[in-house]
């Protein structure tokens, strides 16, 4: 759960020419100005072990340990999560 009053910290794995990842993160962009939200992106093929958790996955949206999304933004997911931790 969010800390009252702290923006939530999302986190985009990712990897390097995965037009699924850049399409993500180009529609998270207008979102994370509307909610607020801090977005760190992190190239899961720099972590074996990252790469062995998520693999095809990515794109993978996610809150700490909770995966919101794969693939592709599904917005209303994404809106009412951050309704819900708020």
């Amino acid at each position: 759960m969010a800390d009252r009053g702290r923006a939530p910290s999302l986190t985009v794995y990712s990897r390097t020419y995965c037009h699924l990842c850049d399409e993500m993160l180009a529609v998270l962009k207008p979102l994370q100005a509307r909610y607020g939200f801090e977005l760190q992106v992190i190239d899961v093929d720099s972590d074996p072990q990252l790469e062995r958790r998520y693999g095809e996955l990515v794109p993978v949206l996610a809150h700490g340990e909770h995966e919101l999304c794969h693939y592709r933004l599904d917005a209303a997911v994404l809106t009412a999560y951050l309704a819900e931790i708020s």
